[in-house]
């Protein structure tokens, strides 16, 4: 791979053109910041070069800071090995240069890259290149001046609205916005920005310091309201991400006391933010995402991924129109297979409702969708199976129904087509028990809504071949999935770490506790819905049958709620019917439904499992952990077992699948931020007071007494001997 570098021309036009080249998107690694001062001083001083260009090489201009260094920070907790950009270089050197300088950009301009930009004195692009400060995703803020630069060009509103939200806008936009000065072809963008750093230095365009522009901030009163309003919006959104008051304080600092000033609170704030467990949890997750597709195995023995032009989905109910729809989206051909006319129909409307509901929120051209719903065909037999290159089965969780399926779809199918599940917690081993063919089953495992969540989970068996876990893994990421390849057993790696999350939570309800106040408790935390309402949501259908599966599966450490069965019985099924734990009425928000509480007396006579018949009394804390330790525990067996191939992998799982907060850096990682020794010891405590569900495993146990992480990777040897991958 070619090394960082900075090179510097100066053409007969007395232009000097710096490039900035560190391929694939041109990250500003400390070797790149180091030779553009270099250039940029050497350019400054030398008396044949007028005017400066600076540019990126391969068609983009910057993707930002190089996020490595992050890591690096993190891991040492030195954050002096950030180096000083935005006084030294932004300011200094680009912004108060005796020379005019001009951003030549193309492709995109995002982070510190667009922060280079807004230093120099114009700014020329070619058409639809990226331009954003997406700072804030990473717990951090804008560090190179961009928190005072932005609302100077864009306006105020616009310049908070860009970074809180974190996303780009193209260039056509900064052009009105007054971010661009023009837009020329990709041929001319060079020569169009050589001419117009001349005309800056031969006085006939203006030459303009975007840091001393107050024209577009408005009044300070204004500016104050402005503000006012996005912190109260933060306060709702953000509730946890500290970055967001933190990034509104440095704008308010510039407007008040200037553009300078605001840089230096920005540079001292940005150094406290690296080191914050928010910007520890954001990049953590970042890098793990990227690691998901390195697979030992199949994604290093030289395999190319086949391509996959056609799919059957057999089952167009909420799974089945769900997959569907992501994969005609992403022009994959579908044939959507179902027992009879009526369910045919039904999930036909479903797939369709969900491509026009893109076209309502201006997310698709009608033409468009048009042409996306013409790849898909509804069936009522295998006859359209004969060329397709994988079937998706998502049906309902009956083990003889998916048997029976996947004996006929071997059958039909071409010998090279993938047999996949969406089985979200049937060992795959039961499901291709009929079949011969045992190399090409897979399981694929959508979470819901299929088309929404981002997570694909693929489950291999010791018998998958790693062509089918290869290709498999290139489908997801062609419909914009997150795939994580795991090995098989009850549950897989999600749900299976996840089931305690229900079954804590049941257990404090009969401990005594608040229904509703754990829900509140765990929604504060950062997950989307409490335990509680994300059951109603689910149906109760749905928690009866996990909760067997597991309860058959780990009888050891499951506790036997009563709850849902005397809801049921009571005339409740969550929001199907509008009326479970919450009442939910069209146009409203979900309300506790106080009736339910003789119900859930009645459970609590049924356990039986209060001392003495008092409740325990629990601060939010405890019910947090109470509920999510339980959580790391379990996913401290699927590592010690391997099945999942990296700590990370889970985490990328739990945050994508199961909206773990990313922010906290997903389940174990934020177990290794609390400390596994307090987990432990909690669990430890909690299983003496309350039973073997809370019991430490033997490897959480290992990690605390060791004074290990629990991410850490066990030796090769003792994790070959149990792993299921």
């Amino acid at each position: 791979m070619a090394r960082p570098s900075v090179t510097m021309e100066v053409g007969d036009d007395a232009v000097a053109v710096i490039t900035i080249s560190n391929p694939p998107v041109n990250a500003l690694a400390i070797p790149i910041i180091e030779g553009l001062k270099e250039k940029f001083v050497e350019a400054t001083r030398r008396n044949d070069v007028k005017a400066i260009v600076l540019t990126g090489k391969g068609g983009r201009f910057s993707g930002g800071f190089d996020i490595n260094v992050f890591e690096k920070v993190h891991e040492t907790g030195d954050v002096s090995l950030m180096p000083d950009v935005s006084v030294d270089l932004v300011v200094n050197i680009i912004e108060d240069s005796r020379k005019p300088i001009v951003a030549a950009i193309e492709g995109l301009a995002l982070g510190g890259g667009l922060e280079l930009a807004l230093g120099c004195h114009a700014r020329i692009s070619a058409p639809r290149a990226q331009l954003g400060l997406p700072e804030l995703s990473l717990g951090i803020i804008p560090g190179f001046g961009g928190t005072q630069r932005l609302p100077r060009l864009v306006g105020l509103s616009k310049g908070i609205e860009m970074m809180l939200t974190s996303r780009p806008i193209l260039s056509e936009e900064g052009k009105k916005l007054g971010l661009i000065d023009s837009i020329v072809s990709s041929e001319e963008l060079l020569k169009v920005s050589r001419m117009w750093a001349l005309a800056i230095a031969e006085r006939r365009k203006p030459w303009i310091r975007s840091l001393h522009r107050t024209d577009k901030i408005g009044s300070l009163s204004e500016a104050r309201e402005i503000l006012k309003v996005a912190r109260q919006q933060a306060s709702i959104t953000a509730p946890n991400m500290p970055q967001h008051q933190v990034c509104l304080d440095v704008i308010e600092e510039g407007i008040v006391h200037g553009g300078y000033s605001g840089v230096l609170k920005e540079a001292k704030d940005f150094k406290k933010l690296v080191l914050t467990d928010t910007s520890k949890g954001l990049v953590h997750v970042f890098f793990a995402q990227r690691s998901t597709t390195k697979v030992p195995n199949v994604s290093d023995i030289g395999l190319k991924p086949r391509h996959i032009k056609k799919v059957a989905v057999i089952g167009g109910g909420l799974m089945g129109s769900g997959i569907a729809t992501a994969l005609i989206l992403s022009n994959i051909k579908v044939v959507l297979k179902e027992v009879n006319l009526e369910y045919l129909m039904k999930g036909t409307k479903m797939i369709e409702a969900n491509v026009r509901g893109l076209v309502t929120k201006g997310k698709l051209t009608r033409d468009k969708a048009d042409k996306i719903l013409s790849l898909l065909k509804g069936v009522l037999d295998y006859t359209e199976f004969k060329d397709v290159d994988m079937v998706i089965e998502a049906v309902i969780e009956k083990i003889p129904l998916k048997q029976t399926i996947f004996s006929e779809i071997e059958k039909a199918c071409p010998s090279h087509c993938i047999l996949a599940s969406n089985t979200s917690t049937i060992d795959l081993h039961l499901v291709g028990e009929k079949t011969t063919s045992q190399d090409r089953i897979i399981g694929a495992h959508f979470f819901s809504p299929a088309h929404v969540m981002p997570l694909l989970e693929i489950v291999r068996t010791e018998k998958t071949s790693p062509q089918v876990i290869l290709d498999l893994m290139t489908v997801g990421k062609v419909i914009k999935k997150v795939p994580v390849v795991v090995g098989n057993c009850t549950g897989f790696a999600v749900n299976r770490t996840f089931f305690p999350y229900s079954q804590g939570s049941h257990m404090l309800v009969h401990l005594g506790v608040d229904l509703f106040r754990i829900d509140r408790v765990i929604k504060k935390f950062g997950l989307p819905l409490g335990p509680f309402q994300l059951q109603d949501l689910a149906g109760y259908g749905v928690f009866m049958a996990t909760a067997k599966q597991f309860c058959d599966a780990f009888p050891d450490r499951t506790f036997q709620s009563p709850l849902i069965d005397l809801l049921i019985k009571s005339g409740r099924n969550g929001k199907n019917n509008g009326k479970g734990y919450y009442i939910y009425e069209r146009g409203n928000q979900p309300k506790p439904d106080l009736t339910v509480l003789p119900v859930i007396e009645e459970s609590r006579r049924l356990a039986d499992i209060m001392q003495g018949r008092k409740p325990i009394t629990v601060t939010d804390q405890e019910i947090v952990e109470m509920v999510l330790f339980p959580v790391v525990n379990e996913a401290c067996r699927v590592l010690d077992e391997g099945i999942v191939v990296r700590a990370s992998d889970l985490d990328v799982a739990s945050v994508f699948g199961m909206s773990f907060p990313s922010y906290r850096g997903g389940i174990v990682f934020w177990a290794d931020l609390v400390g596994p020794k307090h987990v432990y010891s909690s669990l430890k405590k909690w299983s003496e007071l309350y039973g073997s569900f809370y019991k430490p495993s033997r490897f959480l146990e290992e990690r605390a007494t060791k004074g290990m992480l629990l991410s850490q990777p066990a030796s090769s040897s003792a994790a070959a001997s149990r792993a299921r991958l």
